[in-house]
């Protein structure tokens, strides 16, 4: 089994990064391999990293024999993923946004059509824009047809949407709490699931 964590952040090691980590820490510590995809270091890889539609159906040309290529095998190869980003203006943010805007071919081929997706997300303030982020993040994933994972467990509650915290992240017990049952959740899905 393999869950992908993908961090939206530009930090390589911030607050967003963290949560993914407490998630993907817990699913291996069941047995699961995990990995992340740094969103920023994927965009560098290629010319253009925001999608201008330079081929009509998607090709996936602009990306053809990049980072951002190798990336997006991996998700196809994955049986969930952890979309992660820090809140910015109220939604996702640009390196998230961009690296879903381009996953236009992947959409077409139905790649991630039913995979396990759950998210997580960071703001500045207790209501600094989490839950609306989380909603932009559900929206990428219902986009693709995925299937929602939210942060509750048999053993704990039935959850909510998914991981919100408030930074630093490492410091807000409540989201390190729910980031851990997530990790369990998603796993308990994935075997459910067959994978």
């Amino acid at each position: 089994m393999l869950i992908v964590g993908i961090n939206g952040s530009p930090k390589k090691e911030g607050n967003t990064k963290y949560l993914i980590n407490t998630v993907l820490e817990e699913a291996k510590s069941q047995g699961v391999e995990t990995m992340v995809l740094e969103v920023g270091e994927l965009l560098n890889s290629v010319k253009n990293p925001f999608c201008v539609v330079c081929s009509n159906p998607c090709s996936g040309i602009c990306y053809k024999g990049t980072k951002l290529e190798e990336a997006y095998e991996i998700l196809k190869k994955a049986d969930a993923i952890v979309m992660g980003s820090p809140v910015y203006f109220g939604s996702v943010s640009a390196q998230l946004k961009a690296f879903f805007d381009k996953t236009r071919k992947l959409r077409s081929e139905k790649a991630l059509y039913n995979k396990f997706a759950c998210g997580v997300t960071v703001g500045g303030a207790r209501f600094g824009g989490q839950e609306t982020t989380m909603k932009a993040l559900h929206d990428i994933m219902l986009v693709h047809g995925m299937t929602i994972v939210g942060d509750g467990y048999v053993g704990d509650d039935c959850g909510h949407h998914g991981v919100c915290a408030q930074q630093p992240a490492d410091k807000d017990e409540f989201a390190i709490k729910r980031a851990k049952i997530l990790g369990r959740r998603l796993v308990d899905v994935c075997k459910k699931a067959g994978a």
